[in-house]
């Protein structure tokens, strides 16, 4: 017999809030689907993001893709799983220049038995100081009852 469980889905405590009408993440029977994130912060800032003085801006690829990466791990430990659970991740990059900073940054946290994964270009991200926002799905089965 299966436990009854309570559905997951819902903004994460400690998390940015959403800039819509949605969750950070979702259960559906023994997978987690975690919403597009990004290096945002609680507080709005954004990881990866330096502007000196006089106004100039310096976006870090390397710092925001491990920003997104460790909030989708903080996500997912929210309901349970970890980053050993992803099975498919989508990366979206606004440059394409930026695939080596992050694909390194990526090999830090997944081999070749990690998720699959895709990226694509995008023309641009919710906030101008963005460079990457990666989704995801998590295999965690639901505990079972005898």
């Amino acid at each position: 017999m299966t436990a009854t469980q309570p559905p997951v889905a819902g903004v994460v405590a400690g998390k940015a809030t959403p800039r819509g009408r949605f969750p950070h993440i979702r259960r559906a029977g023994d997978f987690l689907f975690v919403s597009g994130t990004s290096s945002r912060r609680a507080d709005n800032s954004f990881a990866g993001v330096e502007v000196d003085p006089l106004g100039v801006t310096r976006l870090d690829i390397a710092a925001q893709t491990r920003a997104v990466i460790e909030n989708i791990r903080d996500i997912l430990r929210s309901a349970g799983a970890d980053l050993c659970d992803l099975v498919q991740a989508q990366a979206f990059l606004v440059n394409m220049n930026d695939f080596g900073g992050y694909n390194a940054v990526w090999a830090e946290y997944f081999d070749y038995d990690g998720p699959t994964r895709t990226t694509v270009a995008v023309h641009q991200l919710p906030h101008p100081h963005l460079l990457i926002e990666i989704n995801a799905v998590a295999h965690a089965p639901q505990p079972r009852s005898s």
